[in-house]
C-alpha cells in the first residue's frame, strides 16, 4: 500500500470518526450512520493496500523463479552444446 493510500485511508477513517461522534452528540442517527460507513470504507480501502501489497510480493516472487529456472535452462543447454 502506497503512502498515500494510507494517509487516504487514516483520513477517510478521521472523517467518519468526527461525524459519527456528531451524530451521538446531535442524536442524528443518519448523520452517525454516515460516519459509521466512512470507518467501514476506510478498512476496506486498508485491506484492498494490503492486498495489492500482497499480490505484488507474489508477482515479484513468481518473476525470480522465473528468472531463476531461465538461467538453470541456459545452463544446461550450455552443458550440453558447449554454446551459451
Amino acid at each position: 500500500m502506497g503512502i498515500n493510500d494510507k494517509i487516504n485511508a487514516v483520513a477517510k477513517d478521521t472523517e467518519g470518526k468526527l461525524q459519527a461522534a456528531a451524530g451521538e452528540l446531535t442524536d442524528d442517527p443518519l448523520l452517525k450512520a454516515k460516519g459509521d460507513a466512512k470507518q467501514v470504507q476506510a478498512k476496506v480501502m486498508d485491506a484492498a493496500g494490503d492486498l495489492g501489497d500482497k499480490v505484488a510480493g507474489a508477482a515479484d516472487a513468481v518473476g525470480d523463479k522465473v528468472a531463476d529456472a531461465a538461467e538453470a535452462i541456459g545452463n544446461v543447454f550450455k552443458g550440453i552444446t558447449g554454446k551459451a
